[in-house]
């Protein structure tokens, strides 16, 4: 039996899951948060509506798809953070407490549960098909993304629930490119850096085997051992 075969006591399962943030980890999570704000660069489409079209949601998709659940989170914060504060990080150059009072408010605090459903999901499977990764982000970058919009659309522009629907209806096409996009991004990213993704807890796959599987797999087989 060789040691890659072999759990390290060192190593207890649950470990991965609950490591600290490495350096690289960190320079991830500012790379990606980065990549959003010149997401923003281009602007913001006011299409008949007070909630923008932007580029930005592309990034939060993207962010769970590519770093987890938890740096894609950390990623996210940190754009929220920095509007907060009053920088001008959000498409159009918007920024400050005022925005969290308007009525995209609820697309923009929709970020962090989408980008932490889509990571999650993503981290969950086993084998990281193209077909996976486009329910994850449709999951997360959607239908999470949309619920929050829909009652910020209700709760800050006065919006009943049949006209907030019909006017979160009209992100539908736009946001549903974005995912393909991203599905097709990530995929192409996961197969050149398979070990991108924080690895699970390793587990035995037998008793008395001694042999463990790891994370998921993106090269098509269904489980990978390590």
């Amino acid at each position: 039996m060789s040691a890659r075969q072999q759990m390290s006591p060192a190593a207890p399962v649950g470990a991965a899951t609950h490591r600290r943030m490495s350096g690289r980890d960190l320079a991830l999570v500012a790379a990606f948060a980065a990549f959003m704000v010149v997401l923003g660069l281009p602007g913001a489409l006011f299409a008949g509506s007070p909630v923008p079209i932007t580029l930005q949601t592309l990034g939060v998709m993207l962010a769970g798809a590519l770093l987890g659940w938890r740096r894609g989170l950390m990623a996210v914060l940190v754009v929220i953070a920095l509007c907060a504060v009053g920088l001008p990080v959000l498409a159009g150059g918007r920024g400050g407490l005022g925005v969290f009072a308007g009525p995209t408010a609820g697309f923009l605090l929709g970020w962090a549960p989408a980008v932490a459903v889509t990571g999650f999901l993503v981290e969950r499977a086993r084998r990281l098909s193209a077909l996976r990764l486009f329910a994850a982000i449709l999951l997360g970058g959607i239908g999470v993304l949309h619920v929050f919009g829909i009652a910020g659309m209700m709760a800050r522009a006065g919006l009943t629930l049949s006209a907030a629907v019909l006017a979160d209806a009209a992100f539908l096409p736009g946001d549903l490119v974005k995912v393909l996009l991203a599905t097709f991004a990530a995929a192409t990213v996961h197969r050149a850096m398979p070990d991108l993704l924080p690895r699970r807890a390793a587990r035995p796959v037998g008793p008395g085997t001694g042999a463990v599987v790891g994370g998921a797999d993106v090269t098509g087989s269904a489980e990978t051992t390590r």
